[in-house]
């Protein structure tokens, strides 16, 4: 009953916006990695360990997150939603799919300045689905829930700093596990909020009050 009623006080749009949102991030995701120049930080960490440990990108991707829920769960209940659980078992998912999907009908770029292409397209379709889900107010993911308990916990140190914080710690880790560290997850670690920033007045914004 009470889920009916958390559904129902959400609206349908939101509900979309949350979904729509988590399914772009995971595109976005696959064709920073058919650009092979680096992925954001906490993905790329993921693809590297998974490799490590012989264990499917999905289910690494889902362990982490769920490691990252447990934290949320015990500081940042508030944050949890339902966006939070589509996080935390599809996005691996649809990376995969995504990926063998473009590499099968498009193949690997042929040159540096196509893998500069298929980064910043799939920066600008990271940004609209972070955006979107985000703007649908529907639950963070545990991995952005992260920089948020850092900032609430340590209150001299901004949220700028605490994002850095945890996208370096990633970095670093993808980094010592053999995965590619490069102009992708830079572009990821810096890029993203100013996009996001274009996206969330131009469309998420727009769309929440229409």
């Amino acid at each position: 009953m009470r889920l009916k009623r958390y559904f129902q006080k959400a609206g349908m749009k939101r509900i979309c916006m949350s979904l729509a949102g988590n399914l772009l991030v995971g595109v976005g995701v696959a064709i920073f990695k058919v650009a092979a120049l680096g992925n954001d930080p906490y993905n790329g960490m993921n693809m590297a360990l998974s490799e490590l440990l012989s264990l499917p990108y999905p289910t690494l991707q889902i362990l982490v997150n769920i490691l990252f829920f447990a934290i949320q769960l015990l500081a940042a209940r508030e944050l949890i939603g339902f966006g939070t659980v589509v996080n935390i078992f599809l996005i691996g998912y649809i990376v995969i799919f995504t990926y063998g999907l473009l590499i099968q009908i498009l193949g690997s770029p042929g040159s540096f300045a196509l893998q500069l292409i298929a980064m910043v397209i799939g920066m600008l379709i990271c940004s609209l689905g972070l955006s979107l889900y985000q703007c649908s107010e529907m639950g963070t993911a545990p991995y952005d829930a992260l920089a948020l308990i850092l900032d609430r916990k340590l209150p001299k140190l901004p949220y700028f700093w605490c994002r850095i914080l945890c996208d370096g710690s990633c970095a670093l880790i993808c980094f010592l596990a053999g995965g590619i560290v490069g102009l992708g997850t830079l572009v990821s670690a810096f890029g993203f909020g100013p996009v996001i920033a274009f996206f969330n007045k131009t469309v998420s914004e727009p769309l929440c009050k229409t």
